[in-house]
């Protein structure tokens, strides 16, 4: 066991863990933040995405201790008071996004990551960069379009 401090949706956190935790059950069980899931554990489904550092990242099979070193983690429950998380929060209500809505919050993560690096997406590039965020509802046509949707909100215009 360690006491690791981690910087969660802009918040220092102090945790008691055995550093080879994966960071998504250090999110869950220890800081009581369940909104990333767990799918597959093998990196594989995507429901568990967080941003470190504005990247996407499989928090199943992260170690705790690698992001313990001042590295920024947003969750979704820290989303909404980014820009990128904001819009595509919005985008995602007004493309009716969501059914079962399990893997909505990965799918909104890999999404933001995906607007950190591509302001101006296109097809291909949403395609590229959630390939590996499975939607059990398969709702990818209006994923896409609220992720074009929050793009034309972060840029000034609508969608």
């Amino acid at each position: 066991m360690a006491i690791l401090t981690l910087l969660v949706n802009g918040v220092r956190r102090r945790v008691d863990v055995d550093p080879s935790t994966p960071l998504l059950w250090v999110l869950r069980e220890n800081l009581r933040l369940t909104g990333a899931k767990f799918g597959c554990g093998a990196a594989l489904c995507g429901v568990c995405t967080v941003l470190v550092n504005g990247e996407a990242v499989r928090s199943c099979v992260t170690p705790v201790s690698s992001v313990a070193n001042g590295e920024r983690i947003v969750t979704i429950e820290g989303a909404g008071a980014t820009p990128a998380g904001a819009a595509l929060q919005q985008a995602w209500l007004d493309e009716d996004v969501v059914q079962c809505g399990y893997c909505q919050p990965g799918q909104i993560m890999a999404a933001a990551a995906l607007l950190l690096k591509h302001p101006k997406p296109t097809d291909d590039d949403i395609d590229r960069e959630l390939s590996g965020v499975l939607c059990r509802c398969s709702t990818y046509h209006r994923i896409r379009r609220a992720i074009h949707r929050g793009a034309a909100a972060m840029s000034g215009g609508s969608r």
